[in-house]
């Protein structure tokens, strides 16, 4: 039978949706406060940068994969583009609509979707972007194969997601505030050390940034490329529908 990793763990496929799924119920309310305990605040500054990379455009059509609570959405709304915003857990949709109520943020689509699995036309969306998302998609190429099939010819994929840092003697210094303080930080702010404990491992067992560049290369993407930020410990993928 198939094994995919969930953290450290190897499971049935339909085991680790089911767990993710899980996952993000557990901590969608307390989700975006989390990010700020554990980076310090600096996703959002990642965040900035990542969507100048997308470089959005008046009129285009982005879909938003994994941008349940709307972080990367608003940010591309600003440009005047029509945004769909798609997670598998409805439980993070609602956080992103009520937190786009409560700022007045109109003209968001939200929809239910499993990124490998996408109900969207071929051809529909100018740009694909995911931010801390792929790492909990059950399988990444079919995830990544259906980001192609749903851009437009010359339509761009973007995906913000933690990596492994190459700076000498940082890494080991994540790794021990990753794997010690963020379950902690979990258990006091979210009220949930076992879903972070499962979160670090996640990014622990995701592929390097050169690994996942090929990945997106193999599923048809041209000038796949990679950014490092912090040596690496975060980085921006990138690739081209041509």
């Amino acid at each position: 039978m198939e094994k995919v990793s969930f953290g450290y763990t190897e499971v049935a496929p339909d085991e680790k949706t089911r767990r993710v799924g899980e996952v993000f119920r557990n901590v969608a309310a307390r989700y975006d406060l989390m990010n700020d305990a554990m980076s310090g605040g600096m996703h959002r500054l990642w965040k900035d940068r990542f969507v100048r990379r997308v470089k959005p455009r008046v009129g285009e059509a982005i879909l938003d994969m994994a941008g349940g609570t709307g972080d990367i959405a608003f940010r591309l709304a600003r440009s005047g583009v029509n945004v769909t915003v798609a997670d598998i857990n409805p439980a993070m949709l609602e956080v992103g609509m009520e937190r786009a109520r409560k700022r007045g943020i109109e003209g968001l689509i939200w929809a239910e979707e499993n990124a490998e699995t996408l109900s969207f036309p071929d051809r529909a969306f100018d740009a694909y972007t995911i931010a801390f998302g792929i790492r909990n998609v059950t399988h990444v190429p079919m995830a990544l194969a259906e980001a192609h099939r749903v851009l437009k010819r010359g339509g761009r994929f973007f995906c913000l997601e933690f990596s492994t840092t190459l700076w000498p003697g940082f890494g080991e210094i994540y790794d021990a505030y990753s794997h010690h303080l963020v379950p902690k930080i979990g258990k006091f702010i979210a009220r949930d050390e076992d879903s972070y404990r499962y979160l670090v491992e996640s990014i622990r067992r995701f592929p390097d940034m050169e690994t996942f560049r090929t990945m997106i290369a193999e599923a048809g993407f041209a000038r796949a490329s990679v950014e490092p930020m912090l040596g690496g410990l975060v980085a921006i993928h990138s690739g081209w529908k041509i």
